[in-house]
């Protein structure tokens, strides 16, 4: 008995010792969030491959949580041509500072409580980049902004996260075909409708816009179809149900003349 509860006290230490291990290294691997507050984000949402667009990001609560006299904003866009601008602002609303960097990755603008700074504006003014790989559900996106606050000694936490969904002419005019056909073949039962969507869907996926809208085109023809063998089918019900009654009808006044008749006799 004794021998029990001591191999169960050391199997109990042992799963504690495994899961504050873990506790651990999750702790380390995951970037904690900054306290850094964002005040305003104007940022674009569904755009065109090559437009282009400027998206701008307002900081306050500069040195909080944690405590801090000075930091280091860094950032990063996926955005192509693009220029960075950072402009600094004291307690009263006056502009004390204006940088600008050319490039996808912003390496680094000293914030600090002994220059004035109280607000950050962040513009990125960019071109929206070309679609690597498409993907109907979800729809493809990428990285507009992300904005970091690196501290001294190197320790950093991420500020904020922007994305955003894109899109050329092709695409966008296959994605609105393949929706209203799927709506369409989501209100019938027909395999040959679904694998027709899904068909379309893989061509989407594969940048095979032609493909995709003619199979879209198919698969709500194979769901139209199906709907109107399904009305027909009901619609014959109905006639056979209507006919048994009225047979059934006819057989019970049939029935009564002929009691009828056979009481007379």
């Amino acid at each position: 008995m004794l021998d029990s509860l001591s191999n169960y006290s050391k199997y109990i230490a042992t799963v504690v010792g495994i899961l504050f291990v873990v506790f651990c290294a999750v702790t380390a691997i995951v970037t904690p969030t900054s306290a850094v507050a964002v005040d305003t984000a104007d940022m674009v949402r569904d755009e065109r491959v090559g437009t282009q667009h400027t998206v701008s990001v307002t900081l306050t609560d500069l040195y909080e949580e944690p405590p801090l006299e000075s930091w280091t904003l860094t950032g990063s866009t996926a955005l192509v041509d693009v220029t960075w601008t950072i402009i600094q602002y004291d307690q009263t609303g006056a502009q004390i500072d204006q940088q600008s960097y050319d490039g996808q990755r912003l390496t680094g603008t000293r914030i600090a409580a002994v220059d004035g700074t109280n607000r950050v504006s962040v513009r990125v003014a960019g071109t929206i980049p070309r679609i690597e790989s498409f993907s109907y559900d979800p729809k493809q996106s990428f990285r507009v902004v992300s904005l970091t606050q690196t501290r001294t000694g190197g320790s950093s936490s991420v500020i904020d996260i922007w994305t955003a969904t894109h899109s050329t002419e092709q695409s966008a005019s296959a994605r609105e075909e393949l929706t209203t056909a799927r709506e369409t073949v989501s209100t019938v039962d027909s395999d040959r409708a679904k694998q027709t969507i899904q068909n379309a869907i893989d061509a989407y996926n594969g940048g095979e816009f032609a493909l995709a809208t003619r199979l879209a085109s198919e698969a709500e023809e194979a769901a139209k179809q199906a709907q109107q063998s399904n009305q027909m089918f009901q619609y014959v019900l109905y006639a056979l149900s209507g006919i048994v009654v009225i047979g059934g009808a006819s057989g019970i006044v049939y029935w009564r003349r002929q009691q009828r008749t056979e009481d007379k006799l």
